[in-house]
Order: structure tokens, then C-alpha cells, then sequence
């Protein structure tokens, strides 16, 4: 895979729209409206973020009619958050909208509103969830409330067989204020007409710390496999925090490297009897990445791995007796990223394996449990998830084949063969639920300049794509967003291909250096769909920077996905260098080019990009300007367990100086450059106190700092409310400005 160089870039962005695009990569788009002058979106922070979005509210939450003919989805058509329910017809994309329950809400209310909706009939009936809990309604949307005394109701799925809706109940709170995580399974006839037929499955009324935190059905619906979770042997912490005039606790089960963390089993109970089995692992603490029942329900996977991630290994039960054997084992001392997925293959002739052991995430075939994994694709690019037809033996899988950053839908027979493109051309991003038999997909559609969108597409007519949602508000299309490309450079360290994701003012000149932001930093950040990153909610913060006259880069640092097995690796053990020499990687790239003036370059990330931005401004004094770290996790101490996978283990012969080379706490005395520190009190996955600790530590070395504290905020504090996004942008955006001058 080849990229271009920014030199090709700029050369495109200077020159008139209509430019001839490269078939291999996204070139930078011409302004979406006007151009001239016009450096971005005449927008401020406040106009952008407001109850009614300009970019619009994105569908979420498909869930196809048992006969594909119709796809529900949540939407809100205004623009604001609250989503109700809408349906579309396959095959001409018609939409109405069947629930109201937002009309009765304010949009400056903030309210989600419905959080999933699923069919329960070809007739047109479905039942949705809101305020946790269920409805059942018939095709024109009139409702009714079910299982009222249940609450946190979730996880809607319809059986195979039509018979059955199963969900997901919380737990009843508990007075004493502590963690009620909490999860029961149910299933409800879904021609019930009241709740006395509704079966408890799975997990614990008197201890809501066993609690089901998935499920599947069998492919007659005759069965249901869950993953059954047990957190007593993890810690509580108590999180104190000031908030709305009085002391508030946050308890929240957390563990820290080291100490005991979830365990979790397997069961599979027959509905017909009521009895379940629940089936023994070698050990409980390891991670479940996947699991499934065969299609004769005779046996069962369990795909797994240690706490650091190095040993995958594929357990095959028999149903009938629990016994087990090692069906597929591999071991990878160095590996970072559990990318893993498997599938039943056709016929349940073994299993259908996502890996990379080949070095890229590639689908293999493993018939049983003494045969070689027989390969089905291979390249230098990587399959994100996948899914298997087993009554046409083809495969589907979303991958970026077509460029790094892309996200398409493809197809491969199962025997191997040619892999052959399903989404239109063009590049972007495609998340896709896949109707019955993989006729058709509803897929979530983006690009650098189109907010997410659903598009129904028909395999039928591959390449062919029917755009069913307009998100955007009309005022959307009167402004001038930025353009977007991509960039190529080399590691300044180790010659690396690495590739940027840049944003340039729509009236970009030539030969003019401008100040530069890098940011939001954070893995998996470089790709192709509306802001980049989704985690982080900052698409229009990043073009308000841009409209001020500021270049925006963000680096697929190591670590991330789609570049392969030794890209990813490179992050082992290593948080807070190579990562962080990646970005100046990148950022002297565009100094070179003639890009950015290197005098006026400041970066920004929260949590682990908060993290690699104290990190840079500790270890290379000079290079950036200003940084702004967001919940920045100063102490992997104090990480979560999962994160071993990156850290490594809190013992060995490299301890204490592994961790502490690792962690921002013992390097920000360091710091000589402006920085600006934003966290919330409330915060649960990076602690709060662990700002305060890194804070300490500056004052005592004389490290001049501001600190924006958020009381009650949580560990997103961009996505809390909007005056709070409001307040804490406003504040980088004066920061920033303050250090970098955008206006010279």
C-alpha cells in the first residue's frame, strides 16, 4: 500500500476543484461551499455546539425485520439528541418516522432518548427501550409499557425462530449505595399479552455482581449461550467529589494492574427444559473475546486469552457432557492488540478464525483441532470484523484494502478466491448490519467532509448504495469546511511509514507557515469519516481550529490498527516514546515541507492522549509551544488490568523503572512549556486525585501549569453537557491562541 507525499497535497489543494482523484487514495476534498478568503466555519465554539447540532444527529441501532424488507433505526431529524424510532423501507429507502416521544422534550433537555429498538414481527411490531424500559408496539407506533418492575433494561434480540424476545435487566439499587453493576437474562413470548410468561435465564437476583454481560442465541432459538460475569473478588473504590453544593461518592468496581479482576463463565441453557450447564475454564480471570454454539447446537467455542494478551487460545466444548480440548492455540510474546474474532464455518466444519498471525489480520480455516489453519486472505492490509453466510459459503468482512484509513465491505468465497468490493466507490467509512441472508446491509456511512449517514446496500448490485437519512441542518451546507488529506512521512527514529490525517484552512496558501495543533492524540485517531476519531467528540472543535487560521495533524501512531502486526508492536512496553516520536514525526514532516511555522506548534489529548501530551512536553522541550492534557493518565499503577496488554505486568526484573518510564507522573517536573490540564472530579477511569498527584509535583519543581477542574464531570468531559464541552473548549481554544497567536 502506497500513500502520497504532503507535497502532492498541497500541490491539490491549491489547484481549482475537480481535480482528477488518485484511485488509491483520498485526496483532499475541494471546500464543500464558497472558498475565497474564507478560512472555515464562520462558526464560534458556542454556535457550534448547541442543542440543535449543525452536523445533525447520526441513525444508530439498526435492527433488520425478520424478513428484510425493513430496517428500524433511532433518529433524530431535527438535530437534536433526543432519538425516537424510524423505519425504512430496503427497497426504496422510504423513511417515516413510528415513535413521538421526543416532541415532548426540550432540546436543550440533552435527553439520548430511545436506546434500541428491534422487530418482533414481519407484520411491522416492535419493542424498544426507553428510560430502561421496554415497549411493545405495533407498526404504527402505538405503545404499551411491559415488564414494569424491571429497570436498566437492555439488549434487545428476537430469537431465530421468532418465538422469543430476550433482554437484559438491571439489578434493584441498592440503599446502601454500593456497585449494583447488575444483569439478569430474560426471555418474553413475543405474542404475550402480559408478563406472566417471561422466564428468568441467567445471573443473580441476590448478588448483582454475577450479572450477564452477554448473550447469544442458538440458531433455532431452541437454546441461549451467555457469558456470566463475577466481579466479587474486585475492589471497590469510593471517588469523593464536590458537586451541586455537597460531597458526592462515586463507588465504582475498579482494579489496578495487579489485583483481582472479573471472571467470567459460559453457560448455555435449553428453553424447553430450563436447564442450563455451565461449562469450566482453565481460568476464570482470562479474557472471553468471542464465543458461539454450532449450528446443531452439539458444541460450543470460547475464544480466549491471558491477561497480557499473548496467548490466544480456542477452547471447543461438547455441550452434552462439558468436555473440552484445545482446538487452536498461538502465542505472540510481544503482542499488543486483541484483534481477535472467530465464527462457526459452514456446515460447522470447524471455525472461521480473524488473526494475524501472518503479521496482518487475515480469516483463516481450522477444520478441527489437529489441522493447520488454512489461509483465506492475505495482503498488506487488515479485516476489522467479519461475518460468515453459511448457506451461500461466503464470507463478509469490513477492512481497509482500499486505503489505510477507509473502512469498506467486501466478500470472499470460504473456499478462497477473489475478494470482491460491495460498497460504492469512493472512499470513507462503512459500519455494517447485515440483513437475513446477506442480501442487503443498513450500514453507517461517513467521510471527512459527510457526517454519519445510513445507507441501505444491496449486494445484489454491488458498488450500488442508496442514502436513506440527511442529517446535517441546512445551514450545514452554507459553510466552508476544511480540507482534509492524508499525508505519508518516515519515522525520524526508525524510518517508519507512518500517515497523518491533516486539515487545512479551505483558503490554504502556499509558501504561508502555519501554527499547527496535533490532536486529538490518541490511537486508532487517522481515518476516513466525519472528525476522524468518534470516541471523541471534537469533528467541529477541530474545524473551528482550523477557521482560526490552524493547521490540525493527527499520527496513526504505534499501536494502532490497520497497519499491521509490527506497526502495532512497536507500543510494547513503550507508552510515552515511540508513540510520542511518532507525532513528532509528523510534526517535522510538515516543518519541512513548509507547512508550519516550528515556532507555534502545540498539541492536545485526553486520557491516553493525555498521557503522550505531558509526555511530549516533558521529553522534548521545545518542540511544542503549548499542550493542553484532558484526564491526561499520569500513573499506570493505577491503569486499567486490560492495559498490561501495552504496559506489561506490575512485576519483574525491569520494575519499578518499566512503569515509571511509562508514566507521565515521574517526568512532568520536567516540563518547561505551557500546559493546561482539564479533568473532571467524577472521573472513575483516570483518577481524579492522580491529576492532583502530577499537579503536586509540578508546583514542587516550579512547572508553570493551569488546571481547569470540572466538578462532577466524568472521564468524558467533552460529552457530559454542552455547556460544560462549551466552557472547557472555550478554554483551550483562549489557551491555544494565547501561546500559538493563529492571527500572525
Amino acid at each position: 500500500m502506497r500513500w502520497r507525499t504532503a507535497a502532492a497535497l498541497v500541490a491539490l489543494t491549491a489547484t481549482a476543484p475537480g481535480m482528477a482523484q488518485d484511485s488509491r487514495r483520498p485526496w483532499p476534498h475541494a471546500p464543500v461551499h464558497g472558498g475565497g478568503s474564507v478560512a472555515g466555519p464562520d462558526l464560534s465554539i458556542d454556535q457550534l455546539y448547541q442543542p440543535v447540532s449543525i452536523a445533525g444527529t447520526p441513525p444508530s441501532d439498526f435492527a433488520w425485520s425478520p424478513d428484510g424488507r425493513r430496517v428500524l433505526f433511532l433518529w433524530n431529524d431535527a438535530g437534536t439528541s433526543f432519538r425516537d424510532v424510524w423505519v425504512a423501507d430496503a427497497a426504496t429507502g422510504e423513511k417515516r418516522r413510528l415513535t413521538r416521544h421526543g416532541d415532548a422534550v426540550k432540546p436543550e433537555a440533552g435527553q439520548r432518548g430511545i436506546s434500541q429498538a428491534v422487530f418482533l414481527n414481519d407484520d411491522g411490531g416492535f419493542a424498544y427501550v426507553l428510560n430502561g424500559r421496554l415497549h411493545i408496539a405495533d407498526a404504527q407506533g402505538r405503545a404499551r409499557v411491559v415488564e414494569e418492575e424491571k429497570q436498566a433494561i437492555r439488549q434487545l434480540s428476537l430469537s431465530p425462530d421468532g418465538r422469543h424476545l430476550g433482554f437484559v435487566s438491571g439489578n434493584p439499587v441498592d440503599a446502601r449505595n454500593r456497585v449494583t453493576l447488575g444483569g439478569l437474562l430474560w426471555t418474553r413470548p413475543v405474542d404475550a399479552r402480559d408478563d406472566s410468561a417471561t422466564r428468568h435465564v441467567a445471573g443473580d437476583h441476590a448478588e448483582p455482581k454475577i450479572y450477564v454481560e452477554s448473550y447469544q442465541w442458538a440458531k433455532g432459538g431452541e437454546a441461549i449461550v451467555f457469558n456470566l460475569a463475577d466481579n466479587r473478588l474486585m475492589p471497590e473504590r469510593d471517588i469523593y467529589y464536590h458537586a451541586g453544593g455537597e460531597l458526592q461518592n462515586n463507588r465504582v468496581a475498579r482494579a489496578f494492574p495487579g489485583e483481582e479482576v472479573t471472571q467470567y463463565r459460559i453457560g448455555v441453557t435449553d428453553l424447553a427444559s430450563g436447564a442450563t450447564r455451565m461449562f469450566d475454564r482453565p481460568e476464570a480471570r482470562h479474557h472471553i473475546w468471542s464465543y458461539g454454539l454450532s449450528a446443531r447446537g452439539d458444541r460450543l467455542f470460547v475464544s480466549e486469552s491471558d491477561l497480557l494478551a499473548n496467548d490466544h487460545v480456542i477452547w471447543m466444548y461438547d455441550v452434552a457432557s462439558g468436555r473440552r480440548e484445545r482446538f487452536y492455540a498461538h502465542s505472540e510474546p510481544k503482542h499488543l492488540r486483541p484483534d481477535w474474532q472467530v465464527a462457526w464455518a459452514p456446515d460447522d466444519d470447524g471455525l472461521v478464525i480473524l488473526t494475524d498471525r501472518d503479521g496482518w489480520l487475515h480469516l483463516y480455516h481450522q477444520k478441527n483441532a489437529r489441522s493447520k489453519p488454512r489461509q483465506i486472505t492475505r495482503g498488506r492490509w487488515e479485516i476489522a470484523n467479519f461475518e460468515v453466510d453459511r448457506d451461500a459459503r461466503q464470507l463478509y468482512f469490513v477492512s481497509n484494502q482500499s486505503y489505510l484509513t477507509d473502512r469498506q465491505v467486501y466478500r470472499v468465497p470460504f473456499a478462497g478466491g477473489a475478494v470482491e468490493r460491495l460498497t460504492p466507490p469512493g472512499h470513507g467509512s462503512h459500519e455494517p448490519v447485515f440483513g437475513p441472508g446477506y442480501r442487503s446491509a443498513a450500514s453507517l456511512w461517513s467521510n471527512d467532509r459527510t457526517p454519519h449517514e445510513l445507507m441501505l446496500l444491496d449486494f445484489a448490485q454491488p458498488g450500488a448504495g442508496r442514502p436513506v437519512t440527511t442529517s446535517p441542518r441546512p445551514e450545514f451546507a452554507r459553510q466552508t469546511w476544511a480540507n482534509v488529506g492524508y499525508v505519508e512521512f518516515p519515522s525520524h527514529v526508525d524510518g517508519k511509514t507512518l500517515v497523518g490525517r491533516l486539515s487545512l484552512p479551505a483558503n490554504y496558501q502556499p509558501g504561508r507557515r502555519y501554527p499547527l495543533i496535533v490532536g486529538s492524540v490518541y490511537s486508532d485517531a487517522v481515518r476516513n469519516q466525519w472528525g476522524g476519531r468518534r470516541a471523541h467528540p471534537t469533528a467541529l472543535f477541530d474545524q473551528h481550529l482550523v477557521s482560526r487560521g490552524y493547521i490540525v495533524l493527527n499520527v496513526n501512531v504505534r499501536g494502532s490498527w490497520g497497519q499491521g502486526r509490527e506497526h502495532n508492536q512497536g507500543l510494547h512496553h513503550r507508552y510515552g516514546q515511540i508513540d510520542i516520536d511518532d507525532i513528532e514525526s509528523g510534526v517535522r514532516h510538515l516543518i519541512d515541507k513548509g507547512y508550519v511555522d516550528p515556532r507555534r506548534v502545540g498539541l492536545w489529548g485526553s486520557s491516553y492522549g493525555g498521557l503522550m501530551t505531558l509526555m511530549s512536553l516533558a521529553k522534548k522541550p521545545g518542540v511544542y509551544a503549548a499542550g493542553v492534557a484532558g484526564a491526561p493518565a499520569t500513573n499506570v499503577w493505577h491503569a486499567y488490568p486490560s492495559q498490561m496488554w501495552v504496559m506489561g505486568p506490575p512485576d519483574g526484573p525491569d520494575m519499578p523503572g518499566r512503569y515509571e518510564a511509562q508514566s507521565a507522573l515521574y517526568h512532568v517536573h520536567k516540563i518547561k512549556d505551557p500546559v493546561m490540564i482539564i479533568h473532571g472530579t467524577r472521573d472513575p477511569v483516570v483518577l481524579y486525585s492522580d491529576t492532583v498527584a502530577a499537579t503536586e509535583r509540578m508546583i514542587a519543581a516550579g512547572v508553570d501549569h493551569e488546571l481547569v477542574t470540572l466538578p462532577g464531570a466524568n472521564h468524558g468531559w467533552a460529552a457530559d453537557n454542552l455547556a460544560q464541552t462549551r466552557f472547557a473548549f472555550n478554554k483551550m481554544v483562549a489557551f491555544f491562541d494565547r501561546h500559538l497567536k493563529p492571527g500572525e
